[in-house]
């Protein structure tokens, strides 16, 4: 079985020449009007594109080809026996089905087939679009130079190697004791209050740090408490600030801490003056870092908005939570890359202080590049 696609500007054309190469036996297998962009990418103009097959053994030499209502039709009406010598009929449309999928997807990206298939797993992992094709792009442009053979697994290697090349002129500190305010920012419902306890577990536990709590979540009365469970479990001071003069004296009374954790409140993001009320706590307040707390069971384009949203007040780094929720995680790339901000920590848990994670750039590579063991 031959397969060729033809591009004409008109059907009679493509006919034509689908004739000199195949003769009358030729069968159209799929017909669409495209367009082409003409010189510099302007005036596009409406074009033919026809796929067209050629079996120059085919199972009966005369016969018309069977349509997909004639085999249906038969497989109700033959005997058992009938449809086992159809089977292979189908199987070889079925063939042929994935096959003209696989051209038409080649020839909307310009990718090869196995590139088309890296491309199509950033996609499913949620990498925006526009980047997912750059680092595609620069993943050719590295094998190339390797001068390595293009395989499925050499292509996942190389994906993965061209994330983390990415990746490596950002921030994966963290919080590490230097900055002595550390507050909190994000919407209701990612998990702020619980991961703050596990970076506060973590401070006092492993670098024998003197931490303090202040929370500005006074919406939530279950928050409140929750924050004050925290406190006793890890014996450290809480204070509750109602107000930005409330806030001010807090940070006043805890000046011989080592680090301060602020808990802010999970409000509507999209309220304009809940952004203004966090500015207005962050002025005259020195030393000063701002982590953004987002979910990664988030819509991708969500967690963009909430980004943009909260991008006014100067951020240190990203919280990316509910990491043991989801299997898709393009959005710490996407967030990553796109707005150059680094990833203070990932969480994949409720355990106090067990389930935090440092991300790397091979943690977050291998992430996103699912590759089977061979």
């Amino acid at each position: 079985m031959k397969i060729k696609k033809y591009i004409a500007d008109t059907m009679p054309e493509a006919m034509n020449e689908i004739r000199k190469d195949f003769g009358r036996e030729a069968v159209i297998l799929q017909s669409k009007e495209i367009k082409q962009k003409g010189f510099l990418g302007l005036f596009q103009k409406k074009r033919i594109e026809v796929i067209a097959a050629h079996d120059p053994d085919p199972i009966k030499r005369g016969s018309k080809p069977l349509e997909a209502k004639e085999i249906k039709m038969e497989q109700t009406s033959k005997t058992q026996s009938d449809l086992q010598t159809i089977e292979p009929v189908l199987k070889e449309i079925r063939n042929l089905k994935n096959l003209i999928e696989l051209e038409a997807a080649k020839d909307e990206t310009k990718l090869p087939a196995l590139y088309q298939l890296a491309l199509q797993q950033l996609l499913d992992q949620e990498v925006e679009k526009t980047l997912a094709e750059a680092i595609i792009e620069k993943t050719i442009s590295f094998l190339a130079d390797e001068g390595s053979e293009v395989t499925e697994t050499n292509i996942a290697n190389a994906l993965k190697q061209v994330i983390r090349n990415e990746l490596n002129g950002l921030s994966f500190q963290g919080i590490t004791g230097e900055q002595q305010i550390v507050q909190f920012v994000g919407p209701t419902g990612v998990g702020k209050t619980t991961t703050i306890a596990k970076i506060a577990a973590k401070l006092i536990l492993q670098e024998k740090k003197k931490v303090a709590f202040i929370t500005t979540d006074t919406y939530r009365i279950a928050a409140v408490e929750q924050l004050k469970t925290y406190a006793r479990i890890l014996n450290v001071p809480l204070e509750v600030a109602y107000q930005v003069d409330d806030y001010r004296q807090a940070i006043e009374t805890f000046t011989d801490y080592d680090v301060i954790l602020v808990d802010t409140a999970g409000r509507n993001f999209r309220e304009k003056a809940y952004i203004s009320q966090l500015k207005e706590m962050l002025e005259d307040v020195p030393s000063i870092a701002t982590y953004l707390v987002l979910a990664l069971t988030t819509k991708p384009k969500d967690v963009q908005d909430l980004f943009e949203q909260f991008q006014d007040i100067p951020l240190t780094e990203m919280i990316f939570t509910k990491m043991d929720e989801t299997t898709q995680y393009g959005s710490i790339l996407s967030i990553a890359l796109n707005n150059r901000i680094g990833i203070a920590y990932l969480t994949n848990g409720q355990d106090v202080p067990d389930d935090l994670v440092k991300p790397t750039p091979t943690l977050i590579s291998d992430l996103i590049v699912e590759q089977e063991d061979d």
